[in-house]
């Protein structure tokens, strides 16, 4: 495990008919974060292994909405019980990546044993340098530190609308768009605390700068929008004439906006598509326009 790196773990009963495996993974800490309560058999060389109950599991994929036309990637996927339980019992396919080669090993030989080694894979790598580009789904379980270190990279390589669900620990200034809290009492012996966190991220589409959008029938406008993960403030300009846009809301590729058009206000909605978006704007009169934007000139 490498300088402090948290796996993921758990305890896993009646996965496939007539077959009982129980696991534990782990989340490895330095020595400076170790948790007080881990016992004898949880310690190995570079940190504690940490149990995660199945609840727990069970809840991150759900709150993922995950399904058999998702692709999770586990980083720091400790045994691959996400990945695992989320391909054969959800259907999806999946990668996990960890730096214990023993446990990616062992990994990779419960997915063949379940049948599911056709759509999910793991691998022995450092996790700021795995590719997740191909992920719908992100899942973690790693130190604040590591949090911190991994959120530029998930905000920026992510598809919009990629879903992020973290156990216990959250990305700080990156605020989630949803959280749940429930109780868990098998955790309290490792870390004093009976409960879970977990959080959750729709990755936004980037729309930071300037825009030409053109309104059916209303004329053309500059959007001056600046962006802060999922959330955005901004300007239109045109006619001879700024407003400043209001009730923003910026939810994976779905944009919403007010915005005056003299004394008339028209609430927009509409879809991110790279360097383009479009949609329709309701001004009240029961007859929406069209809308659509371009980024740069």
């Amino acid at each position: 495990m490498k300088f402090g790196q948290m796996k993921r773990s758990t305890w896993v009963a009646a996965v496939v008919a007539g077959m009982m495996w129980a696991c534990i993974a782990g989340a490895a800490q330095s020595v400076a974060q170790k948790q007080p309560n881990v016992p004898p058999e949880y310690e190995r060389e570079g940190g504690p292994y940490v149990p995660t109950p199945n609840v727990v599991v069970d809840r991150m994929l759900g709150m993922a909405n995950v399904s058999a036309n998702d692709y999770v990637i586990d980083l720091g996927s400790g045994d691959g019980i996400i990945v695992l339980t989320a391909a054969h019992q959800r259907k999806s396919g999946g990668y996990g990546v960890d730096i214990d080669e023993e446990l990616i090993r062992l990994s990779n030989q419960r997915a063949k044993s379940l049948g599911v080694s056709d759509r999910v894979h793991f691998e022995a790598k450092d996790i700021f340098k795995t590719d997740v580009s191909k992920a719908t789904v992100v899942t973690l379980y790693l130190l604040p530190e590591f949090m911190k270190r991994l959120r530029p990279k998930l905000f920026n390589e992510l598809k919009p609308g990629t879903r992020i669900v973290s156990h216990d620990y959250h990305f700080e200034e990156w605020q989630h768009d949803a959280d749940t809290s429930f109780d868990v009492p098998e955790k309290e012996f490792i870390s004093g605390v009976p409960s879970a966190t977990l959080y959750l991220w729709i990755v936004p589409a980037k729309i930071d700068g300037a825009w030409r959008m053109k309104l059916d029938g209303g004329g053309e406008y500059t959007l001056a929008l600046k962006q802060r993960y999922q959330n955005f403030e901004g300007t239109a300009e045109g006619k001879g004439r700024q407003s400043g846009l209001i009730s923003t809301k910026l939810n994976g590729t779905e944009i919403r906006f007010v915005m005056m058009r003299g004394t008339d206000r028209g609430e927009f909605s509409g879809r991110v598509n790279g360097n383009r978006m479009e949609g329709t704007a309701d001004f009240g009169d029961g007859k929406p326009l069209r809308w659509s934007a371009s980024k740069g000139s």
